[in-house]
């Protein structure tokens, strides 16, 4: 790829961000300014802005490296995260604006009338936050290498200082329209390639039944694994291999590798002839390995319980959108509950747009760079394609396109998750001192991710995301649809709810990423946990705010009356003293 074209359309990108950020530094001036955009954000305008946040790392990358790797699936991904938004219409969107709440913990202290629900609600409100915020910086070290061989950490280094700057200068009211700019670049980032490279492809004679059939590669290609890895071969594979192979070195020297398993050294060179198979690959800390058939069936192979997987990231995705932070956030800014709800409706229809384009890619990453689900790096497939593809002049312009699209996934949704963080931040846990405290806050909400990344481990982008999904799903999820449609709702019923639900998944999701589960049902009951740690955050809450009656709060008859009734009728009504 053309370095110039590229860091050409990755600065045109930060420098827009930057700008309006300034641009933002001269109208913003109230707190309301800063959390909610003085509340005065129209449908269209804020969906474009909620779509911009909202496609993030994981859809404008993650999710065409998940179907490279594992097949059409995967598409439950961008499934998922579109019909989130259909729940949080039918269930949250209207009577979360007529809250008046600026965050979440607003949200609850507001409806509980308890301290204590508020601080449990800031600690999963900073723990899925910054959950979220780490593939966002992890997926832009990943381009700035694909781009420049720059290191790894130096993509989340920039990220990190421009979404800084931007938010602490203008707050919301600036990084709506920054955010609602990016989601057009996006889409017009992914769609204007697709056509090129589809065209490519239909003139190309590529295989037709390869969508259903094992990625091979098309040419003599040769790897260099980035870790240590165990293949899977179905059957005797030649390959010219220089390093370490199943204990054993080799110099630039044609190895036969039985069928079975094998393992191989970080930094070994593999070179593979034409027409070869892509052998299935995993980690070496896994036993079985992450890609057992690209077009089996959902519920093939019990070794991987993908059924079950899939109906964990089903309920995941489904439930844990309106618990985002930055999601919810969004809908403060609305006028009112209506435009709260017409701008979920436009969100859907962008949000649709948008997903039909990464599979796209996905697809033809299996034809066409294959060797991606070898080295650990199928998030860059949508960055390579059309070098692969096209070439020329024509293939760096579009991979230009592509890499300024990249940046401003992670640049919109860094953003808006930096401001979510940094506004409960500035409430709850450092002093609050005006307009100065919040941008410490914007500070202090972008360091913790980015001193976690340089010691975390790499996770598919689309995957990290994924547990964030599954701990707001079990969390916030059933908070805020008890809280809204449930009256008994108490707050012993609630701390308890987070807590179990919550800290149930919470806890699996560091297990798993952590490697401190073995392969097997175990694995995946704590790699998927929402199946179970939904209900169980529901049934928790229910059950306890049924055994404390005497605990609902004294004014829970007019907070309800507020969430459902029309902005004018419940003033009308609170002034008349209704309640």
């Amino acid at each position: 790829m053309n370095q110039t074209y590229a860091l050409t359309a990755v600065t045109v990108v930060v420098l827009v961000t930057v700008l309006v950020g300034a641009l933002g530094l001269r109208i913003s001036r109230t707190t309301s300014d800063f959390y909610v955009a003085s509340r005065t954000v129209g449908p269209r305008l804020n969906a474009a802005a909620i779509s911009g946040e909202y496609l993030s790392a994981a859809s404008f990358l993650g999710v065409a490296g998940l179907v490279l790797l594992q097949g059409p699936e995967m598409l439950w991904y961008p499934v998922g995260y579109t019909a989130g938004y259909l729940v949080l219409l039918v269930l949250v969107a209207a009577p979360l604006r007529r809250s008046g709440a600026y965050t979440l913990p607003d949200f609850a202290e507001a409806r509980l009338q308890s301290q204590a629900v508020r601080r449990i609600a800031v600690v999963f409100v900073l723990g899925v936050g910054w959950l979220y915020l780490l593939p966002q910086l992890q997926g832009a070290g990943l381009t700035l290498t694909v781009l420049t061989g720059a290191p790894h950490w130096a993509g989340g280094v920039v990220v990190a200082f421009v979404v800084t700057a931007a938010v602490a200068a203008g707050g919301m009211r600036s990084i709506t329209f920054v955010q609602a700019f990016q989601y057009w670049l996006k889409l017009c980032a992914l769609l204007v390639p697709a056509f090129f490279l589809l065209a490519a492809w239909a003139g190309d004679g590529a295989p037709r039944a390869s969508f259903d059939a094992r990625a091979v590669f098309r040419e003599h290609t040769a790897v260099t694994l980035g870790q240590d890895v165990r293949l899977s071969l179905d059957e005797p594979l030649t390959v010219t291999v220089t390093g370490r192979v199943d204990g054993l070195d080799h110099a630039d020297a044609p190895l036969t590798l039985a069928a079975g398993r094998h393992t191989v050294r970080a930094h070994t060179r593999l070179e593979f002839a034409a027409g070869t198979p892509v052998p299935d690959s995993a980690s070496r800390s896994d036993t079985a390995p992450d890609s057992p058939g690209w077009a089996k069936p959902l519920s093939a192979g019990d070794r991987e319980h993908r059924l079950y997987a899939t109906y964990g990231l089903i309920l995941a995705t489904f439930l844990g959108t309106m618990g985002l932070p930055h999601v919810a956030v969004r809908f403060y800014t609305s006028p009112d509950g209506r435009a709260a709800r017409r701008t979920t409706l436009v969100v859907l229809g962008l949000l649709g747009v948008f997903y039909l384009l990464p599979q796209v890619y996905g697809a033809l990453g299996r034809i066409y760079a294959p060797e991606l689900a070898l080295t650990g790096d199928a998030d860059a497939a949508v960055l390579v394609l059309p070098e692969r593809m096209l070439g020329g002049v024509l293939g760096e312009l579009l991979g230009a396109l592509l890499a300024g699209g990249a940046f401003a996934a992670f640049l919109s949704t860094a953003s808006g998750l930096t401001m979510a963080v940094a506004g409960v931040l500035h409430q709850d846990v450092l002093p609050r001192r005006g307009v100065g405290s919040f941008r410490l806050a914007v500070v202090v909400a972008m360091a913790v991710p980015l001193a976690g990344g340089a010691v975390g481990t790499r996770v598919p982008v689309a995957d990290a995301v994924g547990l964030a999904f599954a701990v707001s799903a079990s969390s916030f999820c059933p908070l805020l649809v008890l809280g809204i449609w449930w009256r008994g709702l108490t707050p012993p019923g609630a701390v308890a709810g987070l807590l179990t639900g919550g800290g149930a998944a919470l806890g699996a999701v560091l297990a798993t990423r952590g490697g401190a589960v073995p392969r097997g049902w175990a694995h995946a009951l704590l790699a998927w946990p929402a199946v179970w740690s939904v209900p169980l955050g529901f049934l928790t809450m229910v059950l306890v705010s049924l055994a404390t009656p005497s605990r609902v709060p004294a004014g829970t008859a007019a907070a309800l009356a507020r969430l459902h009734l029309p902005e004018g009728v419940a003033g009308e009504r609170a002034a008349g003293g209704a309640w």
